[in-house]
Protein backbone atom coordinates (compact mmCIF):
# COMPACT_ATOMS: atom_id res chain seq x y z
CA UNK A 1 0.00 0.00 0.00
CA UNK A 2 1.19 3.48 -0.98
CA UNK A 3 2.64 6.11 1.74
CA UNK A 4 -0.60 7.39 3.60
CA UNK A 5 -0.56 10.96 4.40
CA UNK A 6 -3.36 12.78 5.61
CA UNK A 7 -3.64 16.53 6.56
CA UNK A 8 -6.04 17.31 9.56
CA UNK A 9 -6.66 20.66 11.03
CA UNK A 10 -7.54 21.16 14.14
CA UNK A 11 -8.25 23.98 16.64
CA UNK A 12 -6.72 23.74 19.71
CA UNK A 13 -6.18 26.32 22.69
CA UNK A 14 -2.59 26.00 24.06
CA UNK A 15 -1.56 28.79 27.32
CA UNK A 16 -4.23 31.02 26.30
CA UNK A 17 -3.58 31.28 22.41
CA UNK A 18 -5.13 29.94 19.51
CA UNK A 19 -3.05 27.77 16.85
CA UNK A 20 -3.74 24.96 14.78
CA UNK A 21 -2.86 21.19 14.93
CA UNK A 22 0.06 20.74 12.37
CA UNK A 23 -0.15 17.08 10.09
CA UNK A 24 -1.02 13.96 11.15
CA UNK A 25 0.63 11.51 9.37
CA UNK A 26 0.05 7.86 9.03
CA UNK A 27 3.13 5.12 8.30
CA UNK A 28 2.03 2.58 5.60
CA UNK A 29 -0.13 -0.31 6.95
CA UNK A 30 1.39 -3.38 7.34
CA UNK A 31 0.13 -6.97 8.20
CA UNK A 32 -1.35 -7.53 12.03
CA UNK A 33 -3.26 -9.47 13.58
CA UNK A 34 -4.12 -7.60 17.39
CA UNK A 35 -5.34 -10.75 18.76
CA UNK A 36 -1.96 -12.61 18.51
CA UNK A 37 0.49 -9.78 17.39
CA UNK A 38 2.70 -7.13 19.52
CA UNK A 39 3.17 -4.14 19.24
CA UNK A 40 4.95 -0.79 20.96
CA UNK A 41 6.34 2.76 20.40
CA UNK A 42 9.76 2.66 21.21
CA UNK A 43 10.17 6.33 21.12
CA UNK A 44 12.69 8.83 19.62
CA UNK A 45 16.81 7.86 19.40
CA UNK A 46 19.06 9.29 17.00
CA UNK A 47 16.64 11.84 15.39
CA UNK A 48 14.73 8.85 14.49
CA UNK A 49 11.34 7.61 15.65
CA UNK A 50 11.28 3.88 16.16
CA UNK A 51 8.29 1.53 16.28
CA UNK A 52 8.05 -2.00 17.80
CA UNK A 53 6.39 -5.05 15.98
CA UNK A 54 5.90 -8.65 16.27
CA UNK A 55 4.40 -10.49 13.51
CA UNK A 56 3.66 -13.84 13.44
CA UNK A 57 6.80 -14.31 15.50
CA UNK A 58 9.10 -11.96 13.88
CA UNK A 59 10.20 -9.23 16.21
CA UNK A 60 11.59 -5.76 14.72
CA UNK A 61 12.36 -2.17 15.15
CA UNK A 62 11.21 0.27 12.05
CA UNK A 63 12.75 3.29 11.96
CA UNK A 64 11.00 6.60 10.34
CA UNK A 65 11.86 10.15 9.85
CA UNK A 66 10.24 13.46 10.82
CA UNK A 67 7.28 12.30 7.60
CA UNK A 68 6.50 8.97 8.77
CA UNK A 69 8.51 7.47 6.02
CA UNK A 70 10.00 4.23 7.16
CA UNK A 71 13.97 4.48 6.65
CA UNK A 72 15.08 1.42 8.25
CA UNK A 73 13.86 -2.05 9.52
CA UNK A 74 16.16 -4.04 12.00
CA UNK A 75 14.89 -7.31 12.61
CA UNK A 76 15.05 -8.01 16.32
CA UNK A 77 17.28 -11.97 15.77
CA UNK A 78 18.50 -12.21 19.26
CA UNK A 79 14.96 -12.30 20.65
CA UNK A 80 13.86 -15.85 21.61
CA UNK A 81 11.36 -17.45 19.47
CA UNK A 82 8.23 -16.30 21.96
CA UNK A 83 8.09 -13.38 23.02
CA UNK A 84 5.21 -12.51 26.00
CA UNK A 85 6.14 -8.73 26.89
CA UNK A 86 8.18 -5.88 25.45
CA UNK A 87 8.91 -2.37 26.40
CA UNK A 88 11.29 0.19 25.84
CA UNK A 89 12.99 2.91 26.45
CA UNK A 90 14.62 5.04 24.18
CA UNK A 91 17.46 7.79 24.72
CA UNK A 92 19.30 10.54 22.09
CA UNK A 93 21.91 7.85 21.46
CA UNK A 94 21.11 4.06 22.73
CA UNK A 95 17.88 2.50 22.84
CA UNK A 96 17.24 -0.45 26.07
CA UNK A 97 14.70 -3.10 25.32
CA UNK A 98 12.96 -5.10 28.40
CA UNK A 99 11.32 -7.76 27.12
CA UNK A 100 9.91 -11.65 28.31
CA UNK A 101 10.17 -15.13 26.66
CA UNK A 102 8.08 -18.27 27.17
CA UNK A 103 11.07 -20.80 27.66
CA UNK A 104 9.30 -24.02 28.48
CA UNK A 105 7.49 -23.89 31.56
CA UNK A 106 9.01 -20.67 31.98
CA UNK A 107 8.69 -17.17 31.67
CA UNK A 108 12.32 -15.11 31.51
CA UNK A 109 12.90 -11.62 31.61
CA UNK A 110 15.61 -10.36 29.75
CA UNK A 111 17.39 -6.77 28.92
CA UNK A 112 18.92 -5.73 25.88
CA UNK A 113 21.44 -2.47 25.30
CA UNK A 114 21.35 -1.37 21.65
CA UNK A 115 22.84 1.78 19.77
CA UNK A 116 20.71 4.96 18.30
CA UNK A 117 20.08 3.12 15.22
CA UNK A 118 18.67 -0.11 16.88
CA UNK A 119 21.27 -2.60 16.48
CA UNK A 120 22.33 -5.10 19.62
CA UNK A 121 25.18 -3.83 21.59
CA UNK A 122 25.86 -6.12 24.13
CA UNK A 123 24.86 -9.84 24.82
CA UNK A 124 21.26 -9.88 26.21
CA UNK A 125 21.06 -9.96 30.21
CA UNK A 126 18.68 -12.30 32.10
CA UNK A 127 17.86 -11.42 34.71
CA UNK A 128 15.19 -13.56 36.54
CA UNK A 129 13.03 -16.34 35.42
CA UNK A 130 10.18 -17.84 37.03
CA UNK A 131 7.70 -20.79 36.31
CA UNK A 132 4.27 -20.31 34.76
CA UNK A 133 0.80 -22.61 35.79
CA UNK A 134 -0.56 -25.81 34.21
CA UNK A 135 -2.45 -23.05 31.38
CA UNK A 136 0.85 -21.22 30.66
CA UNK A 137 1.69 -17.58 30.39
CA UNK A 138 -1.96 -15.74 32.26
CA UNK A 139 -0.08 -12.32 33.28
CA UNK A 140 2.72 -10.47 33.30
CA UNK A 141 5.39 -11.84 35.72
CA UNK A 142 8.13 -9.40 35.86
CA UNK A 143 7.55 -5.57 35.84
CA UNK A 144 9.57 -2.55 35.46
CA UNK A 145 9.56 0.70 36.57
CA UNK A 146 11.75 3.89 34.78
CA UNK A 147 12.59 7.13 36.89
CA UNK A 148 11.91 9.76 35.30
CA UNK A 149 15.19 11.22 34.11
CA UNK A 150 15.53 6.93 32.75
CA UNK A 151 19.16 6.67 34.79
CA UNK A 152 17.18 4.43 37.59
CA UNK A 153 15.29 1.20 35.75
CA UNK A 154 13.39 -1.22 38.16
CA UNK A 155 12.71 -4.89 37.28
CA UNK A 156 10.43 -5.82 40.29
CA UNK A 157 7.80 -8.59 40.87
CA UNK A 158 5.43 -8.31 43.71
CA UNK A 159 3.00 -10.53 45.24
CA UNK A 160 0.60 -10.40 47.72
CA UNK A 161 -0.17 -12.73 50.67
CA UNK A 162 -2.01 -13.62 53.43
CA UNK A 163 -0.17 -10.85 55.90
CA UNK A 164 1.05 -8.31 54.23
CA UNK A 165 3.42 -7.99 50.49
CA UNK A 166 6.29 -8.96 49.01
CA UNK A 167 8.92 -7.72 46.39
CA UNK A 168 11.49 -8.76 44.80
CA UNK A 169 13.49 -6.43 42.52
CA UNK A 170 16.94 -5.39 40.64
CA UNK A 171 18.15 -2.44 40.29
CA UNK A 172 19.83 -0.98 36.74
CA UNK A 173 21.54 2.39 35.21
CA UNK A 174 20.75 3.35 32.50
CA UNK A 175 23.70 0.96 30.57
CA UNK A 176 22.07 -2.02 31.92
CA UNK A 177 24.73 -1.97 34.76
CA UNK A 178 23.27 -4.42 37.69
CA UNK A 179 23.11 -2.06 40.75
CA UNK A 180 21.60 -4.05 43.15
CA UNK A 181 19.38 -6.81 44.11
CA UNK A 182 16.72 -7.30 46.82
CA UNK A 183 13.86 -9.18 48.13
CA UNK A 184 11.74 -6.72 50.70
CA UNK A 185 8.70 -8.05 53.02
CA UNK A 186 6.03 -5.78 54.07
CA UNK A 187 3.69 -7.78 56.97
CA UNK A 188 0.36 -6.89 57.59
CA UNK A 189 -2.55 -8.03 60.23
CA UNK A 190 -4.47 -8.62 57.72
CA UNK A 191 -4.33 -9.36 53.69
CA UNK A 192 -2.81 -6.85 52.56
CA UNK A 193 -2.63 -5.83 48.13
CA UNK A 194 0.04 -4.16 46.81
CA UNK A 195 -0.56 -1.14 44.23
CA UNK A 196 1.68 1.67 42.03
CA UNK A 197 5.39 0.90 41.87
CA UNK A 198 7.46 4.30 41.05
CA UNK A 199 11.09 4.72 41.23
CA UNK A 200 12.87 8.48 41.89
CA UNK A 201 15.96 9.40 40.35
CA UNK A 202 18.51 8.56 43.00
CA UNK A 203 16.74 4.77 42.71
CA UNK A 204 14.28 5.25 45.90
CA UNK A 205 11.66 3.43 45.54
CA UNK A 206 8.12 3.55 46.31
CA UNK A 207 4.78 0.88 46.53
CA UNK A 208 1.37 1.02 47.84
CA UNK A 209 0.12 -1.14 50.21
CA UNK A 210 -3.40 -1.20 51.23
CA UNK A 211 -5.94 -3.56 53.60
CA UNK A 212 -9.60 -4.09 52.10
CA UNK A 213 -13.16 -3.81 53.61
CA UNK A 214 -16.66 -4.33 52.55
CA UNK A 215 -18.19 -4.95 49.03
CA UNK A 216 -16.68 -2.39 47.28
CA UNK A 217 -13.31 -3.53 48.47
CA UNK A 218 -12.07 0.28 50.19
CA UNK A 219 -8.93 0.49 51.61
CA UNK A 220 -9.33 0.26 55.39
CA UNK A 221 -5.53 1.31 55.81
CA UNK A 222 -3.19 2.51 53.32
CA UNK A 223 0.96 2.64 53.27
CA UNK A 224 3.58 4.21 50.75
CA UNK A 225 6.47 1.63 51.28
CA UNK A 226 10.04 3.16 50.48
CA UNK A 227 12.71 1.21 49.81
CA UNK A 228 15.96 2.81 49.51
CA UNK A 229 18.38 1.57 46.23
CA UNK A 230 20.10 -1.34 47.67
CA UNK A 231 18.30 -1.77 50.88
CA UNK A 232 16.30 -4.95 51.83
CA UNK A 233 13.80 -3.31 53.69
CA UNK A 234 10.98 -1.01 53.69
CA UNK A 235 10.27 1.61 55.61
CA UNK A 236 6.65 2.12 55.87
CA UNK A 237 4.83 5.75 55.58
CA UNK A 238 0.72 4.90 56.72
CA UNK A 239 -1.50 7.23 55.16
CA UNK A 240 -4.23 7.58 58.08
CA UNK A 241 -7.72 7.42 56.84
CA UNK A 242 -9.36 9.01 60.18
CA UNK A 243 -12.14 6.27 60.04
CA UNK A 244 -12.55 7.27 56.18
CA UNK A 245 -11.48 4.62 52.97
CA UNK A 246 -9.35 5.05 49.99
CA UNK A 247 -10.15 4.19 46.76
CA UNK A 248 -8.71 4.28 43.06
CA UNK A 249 -5.66 6.06 43.81
CA UNK A 250 -2.63 7.39 41.90
CA UNK A 251 1.34 7.98 42.98
CA UNK A 252 3.21 10.88 41.82
CA UNK A 253 7.05 11.53 42.16
CA UNK A 254 8.41 15.34 42.20
CA UNK A 255 12.45 14.65 42.00
CA UNK A 256 12.96 18.42 41.79
CA UNK A 257 11.90 19.01 45.04
CA UNK A 258 12.49 15.36 46.41
CA UNK A 259 9.11 14.69 47.47
CA UNK A 260 6.21 11.74 46.75
CA UNK A 261 2.48 12.48 46.03
CA UNK A 262 -0.72 10.23 46.62
CA UNK A 263 -4.14 11.40 45.77
CA UNK A 264 -7.42 9.35 44.74
CA UNK A 265 -10.61 9.67 46.38
CA UNK A 266 -12.30 8.51 49.51
CA UNK A 267 -15.86 7.30 50.83
CA UNK A 268 -16.96 8.20 54.67
CA UNK A 269 -18.63 4.30 54.59
CA UNK A 270 -16.96 1.60 53.83
CA UNK A 271 -19.69 0.66 51.64
CA UNK A 272 -20.86 4.52 50.32
CA UNK A 273 -20.41 6.53 47.55
CA UNK A 274 -17.16 8.88 47.14
CA UNK A 275 -17.20 11.70 49.49
CA UNK A 276 -14.29 13.73 48.10
CA UNK A 277 -10.36 13.91 47.40
CA UNK A 278 -7.86 12.53 49.79
CA UNK A 279 -4.15 13.99 49.02
CA UNK A 280 -0.46 13.13 50.52
CA UNK A 281 2.63 14.00 50.46
CA UNK A 282 5.93 13.26 52.18
CA UNK A 283 9.77 14.05 51.51
CA UNK A 284 11.75 11.12 49.74
CA UNK A 285 14.50 9.92 52.14
CA UNK A 286 12.69 11.69 55.45
CA UNK A 287 10.91 10.10 57.98
CA UNK A 288 7.57 8.78 57.74
CA UNK A 289 5.50 11.20 58.52
CA UNK A 290 3.04 12.16 55.93
CA UNK A 291 0.77 15.08 55.47
CA UNK A 292 -2.15 14.80 54.24
CA UNK A 293 -5.73 16.71 53.36
CA UNK A 294 -8.71 15.42 52.90
CA UNK A 295 -11.31 17.56 50.29
CA UNK A 296 -14.71 17.18 50.47
CA UNK A 297 -16.78 17.26 47.31
CA UNK A 298 -18.34 21.04 47.30
CA UNK A 299 -21.86 21.75 46.10
CA UNK A 300 -21.24 23.64 42.87
CA UNK A 301 -19.09 20.51 41.82
CA UNK A 302 -21.70 18.29 43.25
CA UNK A 303 -23.96 20.12 41.29
CA UNK A 304 -21.80 20.05 37.55
CA UNK A 305 -21.68 16.26 37.61
CA UNK A 306 -24.71 15.39 38.49
CA UNK A 307 -26.44 17.15 35.78
CA UNK A 308 -25.15 14.17 33.15
CA UNK A 309 -24.88 11.32 36.25
CA UNK A 310 -27.95 12.13 38.73
CA UNK A 311 -27.09 9.42 41.25
CA UNK A 312 -23.47 8.99 42.95
CA UNK A 313 -21.74 10.83 40.35
CA UNK A 314 -18.93 10.26 41.19
CA UNK A 315 -18.65 6.47 42.27
CA UNK A 316 -17.50 4.87 38.37
CA UNK A 317 -14.82 7.46 38.06
CA UNK A 318 -11.45 5.96 38.18
CA UNK A 319 -7.87 7.97 38.90
CA UNK A 320 -5.75 8.31 35.46
CA UNK A 321 -3.25 10.44 36.13
CA UNK A 322 -1.89 12.59 38.91
CA UNK A 323 -0.58 16.20 38.17
CA UNK A 324 1.57 17.81 40.50
CA UNK A 325 2.19 21.84 40.14
CA UNK A 326 5.19 23.77 40.47
CA UNK A 327 3.52 25.30 43.64
CA UNK A 328 2.23 22.08 45.45
CA UNK A 329 -0.88 22.09 43.94
CA UNK A 330 -2.10 19.13 41.85
CA UNK A 331 -4.68 18.17 39.29
CA UNK A 332 -6.40 15.02 39.03
CA UNK A 333 -7.30 13.11 35.92
CA UNK A 334 -9.71 10.43 36.28
CA UNK A 335 -12.43 8.65 33.65
CA UNK A 336 -15.87 6.71 34.16
CA UNK A 337 -15.85 3.50 33.53
CA UNK A 338 -17.15 -0.03 34.23
CA UNK A 339 -18.05 -3.38 32.92
CA UNK A 340 -21.46 -4.90 32.88
CA UNK A 341 -22.58 -8.98 31.92
CA UNK A 342 -25.25 -9.90 30.32
CA UNK A 343 -26.65 -13.58 28.98
CA UNK A 344 -27.89 -13.84 25.60
CA UNK A 345 -27.26 -15.34 22.34
CA UNK A 346 -28.20 -12.31 20.70
CA UNK A 347 -24.95 -9.70 21.47
CA UNK A 348 -25.14 -5.86 20.93
CA UNK A 349 -23.02 -4.84 18.42
CA UNK A 350 -21.71 -1.57 17.87
CA UNK A 351 -19.26 0.17 15.01
CA UNK A 352 -15.94 -2.08 15.96
CA UNK A 353 -17.69 -5.42 16.49
CA UNK A 354 -15.65 -7.06 13.92
CA UNK A 355 -12.72 -6.74 16.02
CA UNK A 356 -14.54 -9.20 18.96
CA UNK A 357 -15.85 -12.11 17.96
CA UNK A 358 -18.64 -13.65 20.06
CA UNK A 359 -18.23 -17.10 21.28
CA UNK A 360 -20.49 -17.77 24.15
CA UNK A 361 -23.71 -17.08 25.52
CA UNK A 362 -22.29 -14.47 28.32
CA UNK A 363 -21.40 -10.42 26.37
CA UNK A 364 -19.14 -8.23 28.38
CA UNK A 365 -20.16 -5.24 27.81
CA UNK A 366 -17.57 -2.18 28.52
CA UNK A 367 -18.38 1.62 29.00
CA UNK A 368 -16.15 3.73 29.08
CA UNK A 369 -17.73 7.81 29.32
CA UNK A 370 -16.94 11.02 30.95
CA UNK A 371 -13.54 12.73 31.49
CA UNK A 372 -12.98 14.21 34.88
CA UNK A 373 -10.32 17.03 35.73
CA UNK A 374 -10.22 18.42 38.86
CA UNK A 375 -7.32 21.34 39.57
CA UNK A 376 -6.82 21.98 43.54
CA UNK A 377 -4.06 24.60 44.65
CA UNK A 378 -1.48 23.79 47.69
CA UNK A 379 -4.34 24.25 50.59
CA UNK A 380 -6.89 21.94 48.85
CA UNK A 381 -8.82 24.68 47.48
CA UNK A 382 -10.54 24.11 44.57
CA UNK A 383 -9.08 25.96 41.79
CA UNK A 384 -11.54 24.47 38.45
CA UNK A 385 -13.21 21.85 37.00
CA UNK A 386 -13.59 20.00 33.70
CA UNK A 387 -16.28 17.33 32.17
CA UNK A 388 -15.05 16.13 28.90
CA UNK A 389 -18.70 14.54 27.85
CA UNK A 390 -18.39 11.11 25.79
CA UNK A 391 -19.98 7.83 25.97
CA UNK A 392 -17.75 5.20 24.64
CA UNK A 393 -19.13 1.40 24.57
CA UNK A 394 -18.41 -1.91 23.15
CA UNK A 395 -18.35 -6.01 23.60
CA UNK A 396 -15.95 -8.57 24.45
CA UNK A 397 -13.16 -6.64 23.61
CA UNK A 398 -11.44 -5.16 26.71
CA UNK A 399 -12.32 -1.92 25.98
CA UNK A 400 -9.16 -1.71 23.29
CA UNK A 401 -10.60 1.25 21.14
CA UNK A 402 -12.17 3.02 24.29
CA UNK A 403 -10.55 5.26 26.67
CA UNK A 404 -8.47 8.36 25.63
CA UNK A 405 -4.67 9.09 25.41
CA UNK A 406 -3.59 12.51 27.29
CA UNK A 407 -1.17 14.78 25.38
CA UNK A 408 0.46 17.50 28.56
CA UNK A 409 2.39 20.33 26.67
CA UNK A 410 2.79 21.67 30.35
CA UNK A 411 0.23 24.00 30.35
CA UNK A 412 -2.84 22.93 28.10
CA UNK A 413 -4.02 19.33 28.55
CA UNK A 414 -4.83 17.49 25.04
CA UNK A 415 -7.51 14.61 25.34
CA UNK A 416 -7.56 12.22 22.41
CA UNK A 417 -10.46 10.06 21.78
CA UNK A 418 -12.62 7.96 19.48
CA UNK A 419 -16.72 8.91 19.18
CA UNK A 420 -18.23 5.93 18.43
CA UNK A 421 -21.48 4.31 18.00
CA UNK A 422 -22.98 1.67 15.80
CA UNK A 423 -22.63 3.73 12.39
CA UNK A 424 -19.37 5.50 12.50
CA UNK A 425 -17.02 6.51 14.38
CA UNK A 426 -15.07 9.96 14.72
CA UNK A 427 -11.63 11.19 16.66
CA UNK A 428 -12.56 13.76 18.87
CA UNK A 429 -9.98 16.19 20.42
CA UNK A 430 -10.41 17.98 23.77
CA UNK A 431 -8.35 20.86 25.29
CA UNK A 432 -8.28 22.05 28.88
CA UNK A 433 -6.41 25.25 29.27
CA UNK A 434 -4.41 26.46 32.33
CA UNK A 435 -7.64 28.20 33.60
CA UNK A 436 -9.75 25.18 33.24
CA UNK A 437 -11.80 26.14 30.10
CA UNK A 438 -12.52 23.12 27.99
CA UNK A 439 -13.03 23.08 24.30
CA UNK A 440 -13.84 19.35 21.98
CA UNK A 441 -12.89 19.52 18.46
CA UNK A 442 -13.70 16.49 16.12
CA UNK A 443 -12.26 15.37 12.69
CA UNK A 444 -13.35 12.14 10.93
CA UNK A 445 -12.36 8.71 10.61
CA UNK A 446 -15.15 7.47 8.92
CA UNK A 447 -15.28 3.85 6.90
CA UNK A 448 -12.68 1.70 5.81
CA UNK A 449 -10.48 4.69 4.06
CA UNK A 450 -9.43 5.23 7.60
CA UNK A 451 -7.60 3.53 10.42
CA UNK A 452 -9.05 2.80 13.55
CA UNK A 453 -7.19 4.51 15.68
CA UNK A 454 -5.97 2.66 19.52
CA UNK A 455 -6.06 6.56 21.73
CA UNK A 456 -5.39 4.81 25.04
CA UNK A 457 -1.83 3.52 23.82
CA UNK A 458 -0.70 6.80 22.86
CA UNK A 459 2.44 7.72 23.79
CA UNK A 460 3.89 11.06 24.25
CA UNK A 461 7.00 11.70 22.32
CA UNK A 462 7.71 15.08 22.41
CA UNK A 463 6.37 18.77 24.28
CA UNK A 464 3.42 18.62 21.69
CA UNK A 465 3.25 15.51 19.68
CA UNK A 466 2.37 11.84 20.17
CA UNK A 467 2.16 8.51 18.29
CA UNK A 468 -1.36 6.47 17.93
CA UNK A 469 -1.61 3.09 16.86
CA UNK A 470 -4.24 2.33 14.46
CA UNK A 471 -5.86 -0.38 13.12
CA UNK A 472 -7.23 -1.55 9.71
CA UNK A 473 -8.70 -5.12 9.76
CA UNK A 474 -5.83 -7.41 9.97
CA UNK A 475 -3.31 -4.33 9.84
CA UNK A 476 -1.73 -2.10 11.57
CA UNK A 477 -0.24 1.45 11.04
CA UNK A 478 0.39 4.29 13.56
CA UNK A 479 -0.34 7.99 13.64
CA UNK A 480 1.94 11.23 14.88
CA UNK A 481 -0.51 13.75 15.87
CA UNK A 482 1.72 17.47 16.25
CA UNK A 483 -0.03 20.30 17.94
Amino acid sequence: MQFIRVTFFLLVLFAGAACFAQDVLYTDFDKFDYRSDEYAVAGMSGGKLYLYTCVSGSPQLNAYDDSMNKTATVLLDFFPAKIYHARFIAYPDKIIALYQALEGGRVVQYAALLDETGRLKNKPLELGSTKTGIFGATRSYFEQAISENRKSILIYSAEDKSDGVELECKWLDDNLTLIKKCRAVFKTDNRAEHGEVNIANDGTVFMAAYTTIGAHNYADRFWLLQLRQGANKFEPRELYLDDKFAANGAMKIDNQNAKVYFSGFYSDKKNGGFDGIVYASSGIGDSAVMQRKFIPFDRELLQVAGIRHHQHPFDDFSVKHLIVKNDGGFVLVSEMQYVTTRSTYTPGFGYYSFYSPYTNSTVHEYHYEDIMSLSYNKDGEREWSSFIPKQQYSQEDGGVFSSFGLLNSGGTLAYLFNDFNIHHSRIQLATVSPDGKSEVHGFTAEGNDYPDWVSKSAKQVSARSMIVPCFHKKQICFAKVQF
